[in-house]
């Protein structure tokens, strides 16, 4: 039971490290959005199912809209396949409409600009942090029944954006092709020669940024500076180990991106499709980070949109992100409650005993190094 509560902790101990994240964000948007429901109730403008009356109300409201827009939300990603699915199995009555799996963060704000006023719009975002802060007067502000056992240092707090699953930058590699690293350099040497990718543009996808990040922390930088994970990218380009393709279930199975920077939930998923496919968090420094849901100002479907963030939070949810080998957001309010899946949660890899997370200030800064410098580093 020890080791159990360790790993359970280990959740909490990011929220922790991201106490400056959520303080200064901006004040929600006005929407012009319509009313959804038969009963008068501007599901557009409610904030919690107390607006809409009862959580009866709520559904009552989702199923008359009968539809759910979501974007980038690939099947293999943390379990999203099920929980699509599962969403599906209990409201029969509301169609989710799956739009462009695999774009980045910030493509999906531009979706939402794209079609802001017409019905194809994204209901509900899942973004990286950096994304997320650049965009809050896209998003609406809603706080779930479970709020309160999210903690503050994960949400925005009138409920803008509020983190849900997370897990630690990792590597993952063929192991019938390669042996493990055992520290970052280890990935410049001629045995990586055109196998290492990372997964998509640290401008745009916050796992490709996470991997810049954790580059630099095990390069001995901070966070206050991404410049040296820009730098070992850069010198891996050079080394011609830096493999330029978009990482996929595909390219994993088929071997075509035989080593890949991405999170631990994601990596581990690979190995249903290669049983050679191992998992490394590296010994030091690590680097963890939540996904964030928020729900578009202009959602079409506003009612559906807060029904599926109160899915999302749900006991039953929670434990299918950890299913999909992420650490739910709610995982020590749920671990002390006695509702986590406590067989799921012991088979959670170790993690590092130090762990870094960047604040706003952090994200924010590097957004813009990277924005600058990313392109001619790996050129």
């Amino acid at each position: 039971m020890a080791r159990f509560t360790r790993r359970a902790r280990i959740g909490a101990g990011i929220a922790l490290a991201t106490t400056a994240v959520l303080a200064l964000t901006s004040c929600a948007s006005a929407t012009d959005a319509p009313a959804s429901s038969s009963e008068g109730v501007d599901a557009a403008a409610a904030t919690s199912v107390e607006d809409f009356g009862t959580f009866a109300d709520l559904e009552a409201a989702a199923k008359e809209e009968g539809s759910l827009n979501v974007i980038a939300l690939p099947r293999d990603w943390a379990n999203y396949g099920e929980i699509l699915d599962l969403f599906t199995e209990k409201y029969p009555e509301i169609t989710i409409n799956e739009a462009s799996p695999d774009v980045s963060s910030a493509e999906e704000i531009q979706a939402a600009e794209t079609n802001k006023g017409l019905d194809t719009a994204p209901d509900v975002f899942d973004l990286g942090l950096t994304v997320a802060l650049q965009n809050t007067d896209t998003f609406a502000p809603y706080k779930v029944q479970t709020w309160d056992e999210i903690p503050d240092e994960l949400k925005e707090p009138t409920g803008l954006f509020v983190g849900d699953y997370g897990g630690y930058m990792s590597i993952g590699y063929d192991s019938s092709k390669f042996d493990a690293p055992s520290e970052l350099a280890d990935l410049l040497s001629a045995d990586y020669k055109g196998a290492v990718a990372i997964n998509g543009d640290p401008t745009q996808a916050g796992a490709a940024f996470a991997a810049v990040g954790l580059a630099t922390v095990q390069s001995d930088g901070t966070l206050d500076d991404f410049q040296p994970g820009i730098d070992f990218f850069s010198d891996m380009q050079k080394a011609g180990n830096l493999l330029k393709v978009d990482v996929t279930t595909a390219t994993i199975a088929s071997g075509e991106t035989p080593v890949v920077f991405d999170w631990d939930y994601l990596n581990a998923s690979h190995t249903a499709d290669n049983e050679d496919w191992k998992v490394v968090v590296l010994d030091g420094t690590g680097y963890a980070g939540y996904y964030n849901q928020a729900i578009n100002v202009d959602a079409p479907n506003p009612a559906a949109a807060r029904l599926w963030q109160e899915f999302l939070y749900s006991d039953e949810v929670q434990n299918l992100w950890l299913k999909g080998g992420a650490r739910p957001v709610r995982m020590e309010a749920m671990t002390e409650a006695g509702t986590i899946d406590a067989d799921l949660a012991a088979a959670l890899p170790e993690a590092p005993e130090e762990t870094v997370v960047p604040t706003e200030e952090q994200s924010t800064n590097a957004g813009t190094l990277l924005g600058e410098k990313w392109a001619a580093a790996v050129q």
